[in-house]
């Protein structure tokens, strides 16, 4: 027993019981998760953070007034038990559970609390359905009862005492930086805050520390980090909030071999703390264009192998007009192998063409070969010394798209995690680690310049020189760490000189005033003398999720926005009313949507 667990109304947690405390004492507060009445005996099971114990009330060793009240007990009523801890029967014990071998006979009861009957239940059995998740985020306190959300809450918050141990030790500082700011274009929309003293002004609220850190270093202070809130005004999915939290590191007269260092030894820390298998440095590292060209992906999932290949050259004579089409065009013929996926349905590939038209491409091309030859809309046109070449075994199946050079890579990379998912296909290893390094410092956004990562992104030294004349063409000194396919967190090097800012700035079309009126404040840090610096931010809510092994970011925050950007259990965003817009100086958009001020 550790002082932590003993309070006035309880000395023990549930979970922790075992066979060795026979005979000892104990009190015990939680939730009566189910109740069980066989007459003569009653068994509760009580439940808190730390698992499952059962009580078993009797009228030889219950007071009386404690018995009756067991027999009227309801689920999640909470209660506080005096009793024994005695050894269960062998034929009574439960092997599924840590507390299985002892019971707790009770020898007082109290109900602290009353319950009524939940509107979703706690307690499910194995192969139970969870009720609708708009319904459990609806009545999230009882669903952050459930054992397993639970869980993953307790181990988001080992992760992130693992990470300021691990950064203090490294002499990193832990500093706040402001939630009221300015807006600056970092990719996504901001959530304004009207300002009632500063008529018609907003603060903004941060996309990210970006520009707070990196004046951090031009003061001196030359390791930071922060468990960091961020916004941003996006639209969602599984692995997106509109507010979350990252591992947020900055740091002085570095390169970028320091901060994969530091990331690395992190993630040892991180995956010992989840009990998984230790993240074994270094990690190996693929540039942006080899990963785009081999996996289709800036996250590749590499426990499963199945690169691309370029197939042009082997397939452009080949008298098939899909694929003389292509080359001829400017594009290019990718495939990718399958091992034993000779077996796959036609529905099966029917649904990884689907997936190919939904990546943009025009279709999907397959062969499978076996030991009567060759089948598929390819067989036709392949000898067996081509398939050779492709590398085709009997019992394999080869996906090919022949399309825009980037396109057949990109639609490929889809039709291969799909093709993963759906012929079931077993990964080669457990744990998968890269890091992805050389990105491009600018991409095309419809026509005009955007930055891939943020406009503060220092470019690659070589490429300099192209900067204004072939901005596409130049790589950034950036870098992100993905993990089974997940992109876990993404930084770079920083540009510290501040002329070389005003340049980028200028590249992605602002004026030399916006840029004074944006970034100024920027400017005016770098001119007074800038070290080196360089940084990454890393996503505690996906870290957490997938160490978890969760499906989704709501499953590792404790009060999650549903896709739709809405707080369904406090019902979030409200209407307020005139007055309160008034005082704003903001103005209704429309009558009608004005309600009372209460």
């Amino acid at each position: 027993m550790t002082d932590s667990e003993r309070t006035a109304r309880r000395s023990r947690l549930v979970g922790g019981l075992r066979p060795a405390d026979t005979g000892t004492v104990v009190r015990l507060a939680g939730w009566v998760h189910r109740r069980r009445d066989l007459g003569g005996l009653i068994f509760v099971d009580i439940r808190d953070r730390s698992g499952l114990a059962q009580i078993c009330f009797g009228p030889a060793w219950t007071e009386t007034p404690g018995f009756r009240l067991a027999q009227e007990l309801g689920a999640e009523d909470v209660i506080a038990v005096e009793g024994d801890i005695s050894l269960r029967p062998a034929h009574a014990r439960n092997p599924e559970l840590p507390t299985g071998e002892i019971e707790v006979r009770a020898r007082t009861l109290e109900r602290l609390s009353r319950a009524e009957t939940p509107a979703i239940p706690v307690a499910r059995g194995p192969s139970e359905e969870l009720p609708a998740e708009e319904l459990r985020l609806r009545h999230r306190h009882l669903d952050l009862r459930r054992p397993e959300l639970q869980r993953n809450l307790i181990l988001r918050h080992r992760l992130a005492l693992a990470t300021r141990r691990y950064f203090d030790g490294l002499g990193f500082l832990e500093i706040e930086t402001p939630m009221l700011t300015k807006r600056t274009p970092e990719g996504a929309r901001d959530y304004l805050v009207p300002s009632r003293i500063h008529r018609g002004e907003f603060y903004a609220l941060p996309q990210s520390p970006q520009l707070y850190k990196q004046i951090l270093m031009v003061a001196g202070l030359d390791r930071y980090f922060q468990i960091a809130r961020c916004f941003r005004d996006e639209d969602l999915r599984a692995d997106r909030q509109p507010e979350f939290t990252q591992i947020d590191v900055e740091a002085s007269f570095i390169d970028t071999d320091d901060i994969i260092r530091w990331v690395e030894g992190l993630m040892v820390s991180l995956t010992q703390e989840a009990g998984l298998n230790v993240a074994e440095p270094p990690f190996p590292r693929i540039t942006y264009r080899d990963a785009m060209a081999r996996y289709g992906s800036d996250r590749p999932d590499l426990r499963y192998g199945l690169e691309i290949h370029d197939w042009t050259d082997l397939l452009r004579t080949l008298e098939f007009e899909i694929l003389r089409a292509a080359v001829a065009a400017g594009g290019s013929i990718r495939g990718i192998v399958i091992s034993g996926g000779a077996g796959a349905s036609r529905r099966t590939i029917d649904a990884l063409g689907e997936t190919a038209k939904a990546a943009g491409a025009p279709g999907l091309l397959w062969v499978k070969r076996g030991p009567d030859g060759a089948s598929g809309p390819l067989a036709r046109v392949l000898t067996a010394g081509v398939l050779d070449a492709l590398g085709l075994r009997d019992g394999d199946l080869a996906l090919v798209v022949a399309a825009a050079d980037r396109l057949s890579a990109t639609a490929l990379g889809a039709v291969r995690l799909a093709a993963i998912t759906g012929l079931g296909l077993p990964p080669l290893r457990t744990d998968a680690w890269v890091w992805i390094v050389e990105f491009p410092l600018f991409e095309d956004a419809d026509g005009a310049l955007a930055a891939t990562n943020h406009p503060f992104t220092a470019p690659w030294p070589a490429d300099l020189d192209r900067l204004e004349s072939d901005p596409l063409s130049v790589r950034s000194l950036a870098y992100d760490v993905v993990y089974n396919g997940a992109e876990l967190g993404g930084g770079s090097l920083r540009i510290h000189e501040p002329e070389l800012q005003r340049r980028v700035l200028r590249v992605l079309g602002l004026s030399d005033r916006e840029i004074e009126q944006k970034f100024g404040f920027l400017l005016e840090a770098l001119a007074s003398g800038a070290p080196p610096h360089g940084g990454i931010a890393l996503g505690l809510d996906r870290i957490a999720m997938h160490f978890a092994g969760a499906g989704s970011l709501r499953d590792v925050i404790a009060f999650p926005k549903t896709t739709a950007a809405r707080a369904l259990f406090e019902g979030a965003p409200t209407p307020v009313s005139a007055q309160e817009l008034e005082e704003l100086h903001l103005r209704p958009a429309a009558r009608e949507r004005e309600v009372e001020a209460v």
